[in-house]
């Protein structure tokens, strides 16, 4: 494990809500050492900022603020912040609404000319372009999925949940829990979004897609189902994807409640690792590139309640969990060999739901 220190931001809660009681001041930074992360230190007072992104050189950070109102009319929102790369500390450049309501997931694309948000409470995303002094400029693209799934209470509407695009194609994929589906766009140089809807990825009804993760090959792509827990394998074909294999985050027999949370592929390329909450674990499948296929080999306890999120470490060693809610995140030393999860070390942090390191 490397002992260098390593920086690391976390996303969390604020406020009191539906699903959780968030108690945080807002974007939190930790140091990490390989073995052990610091107390967290308040870098930004915002509200519920429950999903972070960056630059690539890690001098700008962007938030969702995920509420239904926002600066008084409905709607969430989302902030950019400039970051000073020796301190870390976070200056406010500013904010905007999102178009949406519920703000939860945000990215920037490939060349760091927009900044994309999916709207997870109205099922929308939106497209703003950057400023040059890394602000969050004009609103320039606005999409609205339609339609509805079987889940009574969670499939009633669209609800997209991530931005993540394809490292050949330069796609947008767009997973909506409320679709059972995976929305394909072409982004244009003007920032407008073209939908393919020959390239849409479906799933099984009430499979609740949540979010997607490359393997390092770019020629696979995983796909993590909230409402059935499980995980697709999906290998590409020309412009699209096909469905190999779907498999279970569970272990054999588990009867209780479970919502998929986080999905990772390791540096490696050699294992899939998904978050369990409700089992309260971390799944890790063998990943086989020839064959396309998965297999579980290890379900393993995060030592708290709801993992929302988790990383690996930059030199690979360690996995770092988020248990949103016993307020922890939880060091396990990954060897892949075995594999195996080791408890290292706990650190108390207040509802920690996004985790993400900076260069």
């Amino acid at each position: 494990m490397d002992s260098g220190l390593q920086s690391l931001v976390i996303g969390a809660y604020t406020e009191k809500l539906a699903h959780v009681d968030g108690h945080a001041a807002g974007i939190l930074s930790a140091k990490f050492d390989g073995i052990s992360m610091s107390a967290p230190m308040v870098e930004a007072v915002v509200t519920n900022p429950s999903w972070l992104t960056s630059t690539a050189d890690g001098r700008f950070v962007y938030a969702v603020m995920e509420t239904a109102m926002f600066e008084g009319e409905p709607g969430g929102g989302v902030a950019a912040y400039a970051r000073n790369p020796h301190t870390g500390h976070l200056v406010l450049l500013n904010k905007a609404p999102s178009a949406g309501v519920e703000p939860a997931h945000l990215e920037l694309d490939p060349r760091e000319r927009f900044l994309l948000v999916a709207n997870y409470g109205s099922g929308s995303i939106s497209v703003f372009s950057r400023e040059t002094d890394g602000g969050i400029g004009k609103m320039v693209e606005h999409v609205q999925h339609a339609g509805a799934s079987v889940h009574p209470i969670r499939q009633t509407s669209p609800h997209a949940h991530q931005i993540l695009f394809d490292p050949v194609t330069g796609n947008l994929l767009a997973p909506d829990l409320g679709l059972d589906a995976v929305l394909v766009y072409r982004l244009g140089s003007n920032g407008a979004l073209t939908q393919r809807p020959e390239a849409r990825i479906k799933t099984a009804s009430g499979a609740g897609p949540r979010h997607l993760a490359f393997h390092p090959d770019g020629h696979h792509l995983f796909l993590l189902n909230e409402l059935d827990s499980t995980v697709i394998v999906l290998r590409r074909n020309a412009d699209h994807f096909d469905q190999v294999q779907v498999a279970s985050t569970l272990p054999v027999g588990f009867k209780g409640h479970n919502q998929a949370s986080a999905i990772r592929v390791s540096k490696s390329g050699n294992y899939i690792l998904t978050a369990n909450r409700g089992h309260d674990s971390i799944a890790v499948f063998a990943f086989d590139k020839f064959n396309s296929a998965v297999e579980l080999k290890l379900v393993e306890p995060t030592l708290g309640r709801q993992p929302r999120d988790f990383v690996q470490s930059p030199d690979a060693g360690t996995i770092i969990v988020g248990n949103q809610d016993s307020d922890t995140v939880v060091i396990f030393a990954f060897d892949e060999r075995t594999p195996r999860l080791t408890f290292v070390s706990q650190t108390s942090v207040p509802t920690p739901v996004c985790l993400r390191f900076l260069s």
